[in-house]
């Protein structure tokens, strides 16, 4: 349970240096380094070598994961707050030098202007003169109102001077101009005080800005925050933080909105869903290298559709080129895929984007003309990342084709055909490419070892040269078994993918089942896995004579829509089920006493084990339930809306899902674990569960609070504790 402290830390944050001849990343060097330092190695060494940086050096370095000019030569970077010029050779130039910062650079088409944000507009500056111009003038607050027409002889007197005098005409002609514009003419965008512009985008031209604005509601609208109590504090006195709201309150919502920038005017987009009580959350994209189009997406707010609309230019005559739809909610483009997944070729008239139309996440084109897409990769395996290429003729992909159980990096031309596996090694690889993309940088990982940083050729087959060791001596000198990967027949027919650690000294004839946590995850693979506290306390178990199983039951990410559906309306239903299923694999399979049979997991794997106690009498012998989900009605709304619907809307969903329903139903020994700073999944979860427990009497049952922890656990003491209290919880049940 010591954690980095035992096992290391991984590289992270890696990327290239703009002339590409470093790659810099944040690691902590065993045996050198007590925290996460700042490191650097060359591309073309014979035989890399980190080299630390000294603090803060990397917050003046430039990287390659700024705006490129379209001629991929220079690149314009943010560096502390201020833009820079940066050539291929390494050298740069300061662009800005302000007391506000500015952020998100693009270039013009002609490679003359770069267009950023700064306190709240879009910006343009020209890079050879310096010359700097607003695009936008967004203000906040109530448009001025016009003054009140006069009556009687006031405005006798008023209309009496317009009518004789030119000069009065002209005037008033002017003032009304004024009245709602800036210096150049151009019209004020309004936005309430609630109202803020989440992202700016700049047409290559500099005619039109497509701009994502954010909606908080206030006042009697906003939706009520939860007010969390932290304990232990410098002060002595109990203190108080405002969180998230719950699923089903007033959220957030977003509007896109193109601006001309010679008239200011502004053109909201929006969408008529043929029914006016189903909102919609709009999001600008991008425009087209070509400056002739911009692309919103349209998403409902009931997480079950998504619209691609293109927006002509100048006219701003628009289109649904693509709908995407799901009965339960959608995943790619939804919940899973993020922005980067959508965009422009570089013709500037094809778009690209993820769907699950076929049951598993692939990529497609569709002509910005409409008609229509076309599938670039299809089968039964998963498109798990996509990012275009600089020249944009390259789709750099991470998918689990052949094996859902690995990950690994293909190189696919836009215009679709044959893709080129980039990495082979068994496990995940996590590639970055290089500016002139002559080098991957590759995060690799198997079963037994953490991620390290390696150094290949951007081609099939190449050499991978290794940078890194992050483990420690100590984490080594023990033989860590690479868990053996089976298949569970379920009650309904599907094989149910798992990890299975054998016992590595006398069986005791018991088992103990780990749920991952997150929902929508995998952890069933051949790569270094998130919960690693967990990987090694599983192998202490299997060394105690247990045999531990570890599933990717259904709504676990890595194996298509139908297995992440398949707990629609129902979570601690099918996905419980799995766990029953694996139950009973164990007893018929793995020589398992069906009497000595325990469950254990964290967050949503402390939801399923409440469930599998209170609802399946007599599977489960024992339970430990950390952090657990007592009742989805006080969780989240991005997550928990999505799979049941809002509670006022879909009271059947959440009362079927939520164990402290079936608290009644407890049988075997149950250890609850819970920080009481908890953000995520709030410690009201366990008291609201723990007052149900008394009041039904139950008394085979224990609840262990973490005074300073949260979510995840930052004190490896904590670490400790909670875990000893499963062994033990363990050993006292099924264990003897």
């Amino acid at each position: 349970m010591r954690g980095p402290d035992l096992v290391g830390t991984a590289p992270s944050n890696v990327r290239f240096s703009a002339d590409g001849r470093y790659v810099y990343f944040r690691w902590r060097n065993p045996g050198v380094d007590t925290t996460d330092q700042d490191y650097r190695v060359a591309v073309a060494g014979v035989t890399p070598s980190p080299e630390r940086l000294p603090r803060f050096a990397v917050d003046t370095i430039a990287m390659a994961d700024g705006a490129w000019s379209p001629e991929r030569t220079r690149e314009v970077v943010v560096l502390k707050g201020d833009l820079w010029l940066v050539d291929r050779q390494g050298s740069k130039r300061r662009l800005s030098e302000t007391a506000l910062p500015e952020s998100s650079p693009g270039w013009s088409a002609d490679g003359r202007t770069v267009f950023f944000t700064r306190d709240g507009n879009a910006w343009a500056l020209e890079v050879d003169r310096g010359a700097e111009r607003q695009l936008t003038d967004v203000r906040h607050g109530a448009a001025p109102k016009p003054a009140a027409e006069p009556t009687g002889e006031r405005k006798l007197l008023r209309d009496q001077q317009r009518e004789l005098f030119d000069f009065i005409r002209r005037q008033v002609a002017d003032q009304r101009v004024r009245a709602d514009t800036d210096t150049t003419g151009r019209r004020a965008v309004w936005l309430p005080e609630t109202q803020s512009v989440a992202r700016f985008e700049t047409s290559p031209d500099g005619r039109f800005v497509l701009a994502t604005v954010t909606d908080r509601p206030a006042g009697a609208a906003a939706g009520q925050q939860v007010t969390m109590p932290v304990w232990v504090t410098q002060t002595g006195f109990v203190e108080t933080q405002q969180i998230r709201t719950k699923v089903g309150d007033t959220q957030s919502r977003q509007k896109a909105v193109v601006i001309e920038v010679a008239t200011g005017k502004a053109t909201w987009v929006a969408r008529d869903t043929g029914n006016g009580q189903r909102e919609t959350d709009e999001s600008g994209i991008a425009f087209s290298p070509n400056g002739r189009h911009a692309l919103v997406r349209i998403s409902s707010r009931d997480f079950k559709d998504a619209w691609l609309v293109v927006i002509d230019l100048p006219s701003l005559a628009r289109r649904e080129i693509v709908h995407l739809h799901d009965d339960a909610w959608l995943g790619v483009d939804g919940f899973l895929g993020p922005g980067a997944w959508t965009g422009w070729l570089g013709d500037g008239e094809t778009i690209y984007y993820a769907s699950e139309e076929t049951g598993y996440a692939h990529l497609y084109v569709v002509p910005a003309a409409g008609g229509p897409p076309r599938a670039l990769t299809s089968g039964d395996w998963e498109v798990q990342d996509v990012r275009l290429s600089a020249d944009k003729r390259t789709f750099y992909l991470e998918t689990n084709e052949g094996d859902w159980g690995q990950v690994h990096s293909y190189a696919l031309p836009v215009g679709g055909g044959r893709r080129t596996q980039l990495t082979s090694a068994e496990g995940r690889q996590d590639v970055v490419v290089s500016p002139d993309e002559r080098t991957l940088a590759v995060l690799q990982s198997t079963a037994n070892h953490p991620p390290e940083l390696y150094l290949q050729g951007n081609r099939a087959g190449g050499a991978a040269r290794r940078i890194t060791e992050s483990t420690t001596a100590e984490w080594r000198g023990f033989a860590w078994i690479r868990p053996e990967i089976v298949t569970i027949p379920a009650s309904d027919g599907a094989q149910v993918p798992a990890r299975l650690y054998r016992p590595t000294s006398a069986a005791k004839h018991a088992a103990v089942i780990f749920v991952h946590g997150a929902g929508y995850l995998q952890n069933v693979h051949k790569w270094w896995s998130s919960y690693y506290r967990e990987y090694m306390f599983n192998q202490l178990l299997a060394a105690r004579g247990y045999t531990v199983l570890d599933l990717d039951y259904r709504g676990s990410a890595g194996h298509g829509r139908a297995w992440r559906t398949a707990i629609y309306r129902h979570m601690g239903g099918r996905d419980l089920d799995d766990q029953v299923d694996a139950a009973r694999w164990l007893v018929k399979q793995m020589t398992v006493d069906s009497a000595r049979i325990g469950i254990y997991g964290g967050s949503y794997g402390g939801f399923i084990t409440l469930m599998a106690l209170f609802t399946r009498p007599g599977v489960f012998a024992a339970g430990a339930a950390l952090r657990p989900v007592t009742d989805w009605a006080h969780y989240n709304h991005g997550y928990t809306a999505r799979i049941l619907n809002q509670p006022q809307d879909d009271s059947v969903a959440y009362r079927q899902s939520s164990p402290i329903y079936f608290a009644q139903g407890l049988v075997g020994r149950l250890l609850i674990c819970h920080g009481l700073v908890d953000d995520n999944v709030h410690f009201q979860d366990t008291a609201r569960l723990v007052q149900r427990l008394i009041e039904l009497g139950k008394q085979n049952w224990d609840v262990a609070v973490f005074p300073v922890e949260a979510h995840g656990f930052r004190r490896n003491d904590s670490w400790t504790d909670e875990y000893r209290r499963i062994l033990r919880l363990f050993d006292e049940t099924i264990g003897h």
